[in-house]
């Protein structure tokens, strides 16, 4: 399952928001914080580590769309430091513990973002595919939420979001 088209489409709309916000300084260190709020705010919609409370994870929907955003950030720190030559998307077909695999993710992405290295970068890619089969999407899911939030996100930059 290649990720060249989200790649490419990411690009875009990097150039997009750089153009439009008069983006002229290094941003990697503010998009690998946004990762990682994005991925808490995943966390957080799926509730697994809300041990003291008896509600439910959010909409399947809302959880989609908290991990694209969280894609949306994976892809741009990849076109930042030219690391796009990933072919596969790595999704592994193993069930986790979703705590647990929600804390290693944190440490691939801040061991990432301390030291860049292509390695590195794959890790978080092989994390974020574990992530998906835990939460039961497939790499088409996750495809048509990235397209739709990819539009998404273009209206909030014309809109002055």
């Amino acid at each position: 399952m290649n990720l060249q088209q989200l790649f490419n489409m990411q690009k875009e709309l990097d150039h997009f928001i750089e153009q439009t916000q008069n983006i002229q300084h290094d941003v990697f260190q503010e998009k690998g914080l946004a990762l990682l709020v994005e991925l808490a705010e995943l966390a957080n919609e799926t509730r697994c580590f809300k041990f003291w409370s008896t509600k439910g994870a959010s909409a399947r929907a809302v959880i989609l769309e908290e991990y694209v955003d969280s894609i949306h950030f994976v892809l741009s720190l990849g076109l930042l430091k030219g690391y796009t030559s990933i072919e596969k998307w790595p999704m592994v077909a193993e069930k986790r513990n979703l705590t647990e695999l929600f804390l290693q993710t944190q440490k691939a992405i801040l061991h990432f973002i301390d030291q860049p290295s292509e390695d590195r970068y794959t890790t978080i890619w092989q994390y974020y595919g574990l992530l998906a089969y835990n939460l039961d999407f497939t790499f088409d899911d996750v495809v048509s939420a990235y397209i739709e939030k990819n539009k998404e996100n273009y209206q909030r930059q014309r809109s002055g979001y």
